[in-house]
């Protein structure tokens, strides 16, 4: 009788045994799923941030609205070329003095920054000084110099491209009129 008793006690302490690693089954699964669903949803945070960053990085901020006003000189060569930026929906602002404009002709490829001494800017509907093209505002930039713009030659194509810091960069490509006259002004749509 002693040995049926102490043969129920070992089947007991089988069995409680066996109750003790399953819960401790479940347990190290739970904390190891919550670890892997920790993990997961970092991941996909992080993939989400990526993507929009990269969509900021391509979008352009910037518009041109209207044409671009091409002059010329009393010999008939285009002097300047003149076009406005506004932001685009949805576009963040631009800080216009990290702006470099880039002419593009069949003669070669101009770089030029936003400081340089053939580049003019106007403002409209500004309402502060801090350089950013902003919702709203109006920026007027003016590309001068012979060395340059006088490279557009008649029913040619050119191109502009406006670069700033961060986000795509805005290419303005335009073909320049059929004929070029003297002391005129040509509207390039």
């Amino acid at each position: 009788m002693k040995e049926n008793r102490r043969e129920m006690n070992e089947r007991a302490f089988t069995g409680l045994e066996a109750a003790i690693v399953l819960i401790a089954f479940i347990v190290v699964a739970a904390v190891f799923s919550y670890v892997m669903l920790g993990a997961g949803f970092f991941t996909t945070q992080k993939s989400q941030e990526t993507v929009y960053s990269a969509i900021g990085q391509a979008a352009t901020n910037m518009e041109v609205s209207g044409p671009i006003i091409l002059m010329t000189d009393n010999s008939g060569t285009i002097t300047n070329a003149t076009f406005t930026l506004i932001l685009a929906a949805g576009g963040s602002p631009v800080d216009m003095n990290k702006v470099t404009y880039t002419v593009m002709t069949r003669q070669g490829i101009f770089e030029l920054a936003d400081s340089a001494s053939d580049v003019t800017r106007s403002w409209y509907n500004a309402g502060d000084e801090n350089n950013l093209l902003e919702r709203g505002e109006i920026l007027t930039v003016k590309i001068e110099g012979a060395s340059h713009i006088g490279t557009i030659n008649a029913n040619e194509p050119f191109s502009i491209e406006v670069k700033p810091s961060t986000g795509a960069a805005l290419p303005i490509a335009r073909t320049a009129p059929l004929s070029l006259t003297k002391n005129s002004v040509y509207q390039v749509y």
